[in-house]
């Protein structure tokens, strides 16, 4: 059998990715979330559909009560959306909302301060790019990351 070939990736502002990093717990912990926010007001929806107390629910109140659920479960999955991606181009930070690339002659250096939550990108002029993939909770997971993170960093930066 012949072995399967891998084509690397490709970021339009990196250029290759040679190193792609996402949080791990978080990301359990957002699914388990959205799965039971959707459950949840699923079954509200089919739980209201017997008369008590006075309230009348009708069939549009069930479809907005799983429609909220839907939105609240969609939500909670934005939390999955944290990545890095690293190159020779540079580092493409991608958190919960935005997503900033930076040359690797604007990266100082990568730490990972004690007590600290996420690693990040130390940049000039005392600034710095928190990184919310490479989180604390991971520990080996984000240990790993900051390493290979620092080798690209060497290899590339000041060329």
């Amino acid at each position: 059998m012949a072995a399967a070939t891998r084509t690397p990736k490709v970021s339009p502002t990196i250029g290759e990715v040679e190193l792609e990093v996402r949080p791990v717990r978080i990301r359990w912990v957002a699914w388990i979330l959205a799965i039971f926010l959707f459950c949840f007001f699923g079954a509200g929806a089919l739980l209201v559909y017997v008369e008590s107390a006075g309230f009348n629910f009708r069939p549009a109140d069930q479809v907005a009560m799983v429609v909220l659920g839907a939105l609240l479960a969609g939500g909670a999955l934005v939390f999955t959306r944290p990545r890095l991606r690293a190159g020779a181009g540079g580092v493409e930070v991608r958190s919960a909302v935005l997503t900033r690339v930076v040359p690797w002659d604007d990266v100082v250096a990568v730490t990972f301060p004690d007590g600290q939550q996420f690693a990040r990108l130390d940049l000039p002029d005392d600034e710095y790019l928190a990184i919310s993939a490479l989180q604390a909770v991971d520990r080996a997971h984000a240990a790993h990351g900051v390493r290979e993170l620092r080798a690209l960093h060497a290899k590339y930066a000041g060329r």
